[in-house]
């Protein structure tokens, strides 16, 4: 039962219970007018109380229903606090725990408001490119102040209840009350039973001193930081009909922008990452109760930018960790680099001083592997050289204790080749971090041919301990995002070699809205990085066609930030990237000496040569079950490589472009005598959808 009822004398309980955060779904709604119609029709009842199982109220609508008829079925939730707001007697909310969305709507629809200290109060539909849509901008602001409410709506986040109690003048709480909420929610319904008239939210007022004034600069300041997302302005225009229009007008205005937000290709593509990001956890093969193992003592080996970032990870979630190098002066580096970014965040007033200190004494070092014996987790972060890899391992195999979990942090080598350095392959998976590492939230974790379920599972539940997204990839040269981003990095040679600049192309990608277009991504990570997986392709995959430009830039010793001069130049300690007339003439002689006469190319042609070359790879990936699923290649690149989130990542964006129009577009590249003809040629998988008329999703 989605919501069950219960006398107490004279007083009804409505107990919401649809785990695991009571979301409004059809029978919880159902359940809520039932038992506010039994209530009514009942002479021994003189009020009702509403409350939520277990570890909420209610978290709002139920995801699980998103998209499908149940969601607006009748009672939807309008119809529901229109039950709860005409209720002949007292209706009471006792909210404890999370009251979000949907469930604060419920709550504002309630005659009276009791809360437990501590409550998440939040209208979080922000977040999913929506205004809320169930009278939360019209009855919020007349609750709490037109200011407090508009801050809330605009940023989705939550605000504890005895917060929200303080503030003077608020009608959103009746009270806070500490002990056993449901006894006291009884109390206070017997205290108000005789009481009349109701009082109900939406007769109060929604006033402001200077609302001209007041919105104009919402309005300002919205679309400055959040101008790629239509919600926020929307979330402004919707609570100032709560100033300036009736009640019942305003509802009307609100459910409109949600109806018209719903449509948009930026709320689409904001639900498709909440899903994505919940999806992604999921392993098709690895049941959910699957056991894990026991991870309470961690081992990095390498000390450097990605060891000591992976270290700091673990120290941050309270997880002791042992740093594992070969000198003694490269481990004082490594050391002094995590002290002196934990420093950074104290002066910035993000970590406290004891925060700071109890992460570092859980942080010891070593030179032996004898000392790294008894980690339940040891991860590689060593340079990117198989034969380098190949020693490690047979050291780790020889002295981890049995059952240890062997990762390796490996951005494209063979995880099942580096696991058969080892007599437990089973234990042996891929870790592989984003640099850098303690900031980035994407963790692929490479799932090799012999890696057992439950180490899979551990990883994957560490993720969550640690605060990363992490996607299950299978093993291919460069894994997901790599091997993705490789076709992407070829096309921006191309665009070179046939006349665009280093910064037009960049600044095409930015515009679309990427982080970094590739030549600012280059000279950030290290040109040399790209340089040394090319040497290797050029052996390995001697028909795949690159630009030479890269190659020449790095023989020039242009290597990017840390080299002063990559792409772009750099002033000392800056890191303002400045177009090079050096670069531009080396660009101009290699165009010159292949005999390409340079063209006008515009930035449509740039997007869409790079942003579907990700599509076409993935598209393969998908096929070869590298990736279990097209959201989690979103994932990889929301998270990863600062794909824009307003257009949900490159699967997305494709589906919304409409995969016909993408194939069409392909076809044309095909013909360009300057660029690779036989990568154009659309993915199978892609290829087929295209034609059925079907989408990744």
């Amino acid at each position: 039962m989605s919501a069950s009822y219960e006398l107490h004398g004279s007083v009804a309980v409505i107990t919401l219970n649809n785990p695991p955060v009571n979301g409004l779904g059809y029978e919880t709604r159902k359940g809520i007018t039932d038992g506010i119609a039994k209530a009514d029709s009942d002479a021994k009842v003189k009020a009702v109380v509403i409350t939520g199982a277990g570890k909420a109220f209610s978290g709002g609508a139920d995801i699980r229903e998103f998209g499908s008829p149940k969601a607006l079925q009748e009672p939807n939730l309008l119809s529901v606090i229109k039950a709860v707001e005409s209720s002949s007697k007292p209706v009471v909310a006792a909210i404890h725990s999370v009251c979000m969305g949907g469930g604060l709507e419920l709550a504002l629809g309630c005659h009276y408001r009791v809360a437990a200290p501590g409550t998440q109060v939040a209208l979080p539909e922000v977040k999913l490119g929506l205004v809320p849509g169930a009278g939360g901008t019209q009855r919020l602001p007349r609750a709490i102040g037109v200011e407090n409410a508009l801050n809330m709506i605009v940023s989705g986040d939550p605000v504890k209840s005895e917060v929200l109690a303080g503030i003077p003048g608020q009608k959103l709480f009746d009270r806070i009350v500490d002990g056993d909420l449901l006894q006291s929610a009884i109390a206070f319904a017997n205290e108000v039973a005789d009481a009349r008239p109701l009082p109900l939210v939406r007769e109060l007022k929604a006033t402001h001193a200077n609302p001209d004034g007041y919105f104009q600069f919402a309005r300002n300041t919205v679309s400055a930081v959040a101008k790629n997302f239509p919600a926020p302005g929307k979330c402004v225009d919707c609570v100032e009909a709560a100033v300036s229009r009736k009640f019942e007008d305003g509802m009307t205005f609100e459910r409109e922008q949600f109806a018209a937000l719903m449509l948009t290709p930026e709320s689409k593509a904001l639900r498709h990452a909440f899903f994505a990001e919940r999806a992604a956890s999921k392993i098709p093969d690895v049941p959910e109760d699957t056991p894990v193992r026991a991870i309470n003592k961690v081992a990095v080996i390498g000390a450097g930018t990605m060891g000591g970032g992976i270290a700091m990870n673990f120290l941050n979630a309270g997880v002791p960790v042992v740093i594992i190098e070969m000198k003694q002066d490269a481990l004082d580096r490594g050391i002094g680099v995590i002290r002196k970014n934990y420093e950074g965040q104290v002066k910035k007033g993000k970590l406290k001083q004891d925060k700071f200190e109890q992460r570092m004494s859980l942080l010891s070092t070593t030179l032996s592997y004898q000392d790294i014996r008894d980690a339940d987790l040891v991860i590689e972060a060593v340079f990117e050289d198989i034969g380098v890899k190949e020693q490690v391992f047979k050291t780790l195999d020889e002295v981890m204790k049995p059952g240890a979990i062997l990762a390796s942090n490996t951005s494209t080598l063979d995880v099942d080749k580096i696991a058969s350095f080892t007599k437990r392959p089973q234990d042996v998976v891929g870790m592989h971090f984003f640099s850098p590492a303690n900031v980035m939230k994407l963790l692929e974790v490479i799932r090799g041919e012999k890696t057992s379920k439950d180490v899979l599972a551990t990883v994957m539940q560490l993720a969550k301990k640690i605060k990363k997204t992490a996607v299950v990839s299978g093993v291919c040269d460069g894994f997901i995002g790599n091997r993705m981003i490789e076709q992407y990095s070829r096309q921006s040679g191309f665009l070179l070699e046939e006349g665009a600049t280093p910064e037009q192309v960049d600044r095409a990608v930015e515009k679309f809205g990427f982080a970094m277009g590739p030549f600012r991504m280059g000279d950030l990570a290290g040109n040399d990085i790209g340089w040394y997986i090319r040497k290797r392709r050029y052996l390995e995959k001697p028909n795949m066609r690159y630009s030479k430009t890269a190659d020449l830039l790095c023989e020039m010793g242009r290597f990017g930030q840390k080299t002063g001069a990559g792409w772009y130049d750099y002033k000392p300690g800056k890191r303002d990237a400045i177009p090079s007339t050096v670069v531009n003439e080396m660009i101009e002689k290699h165009r010159a000496e292949l005999g390409i006469k340079p063209r006008k190319i515009s930035d449509e042609e740039i997007v869409s040569r790079l942003v579907f070359a990700l599509v076409n790879e993935g598209a393969k990936i998908l096929e070869e079950g590298i990736a279990s699923r097209a959201s989690d290649i979103d994932m990889v690149y929301l998270t990863g490589y600062g794909f824009p989130l307003y257009r949900g990542g490159p699967m997305c964006y494709a589906d919304t472009v409409g995969l016909f129009n993408v194939v069409q577009t392909m076809k044309r590249f095909q013909k360009n005598p300057h660029d690779d003809a036989s990568f154009w040629e659309p993915a199978p998988l892609l290829a087929k959808l295209a034609e059925e008329g079907k989408s990744f999703s």
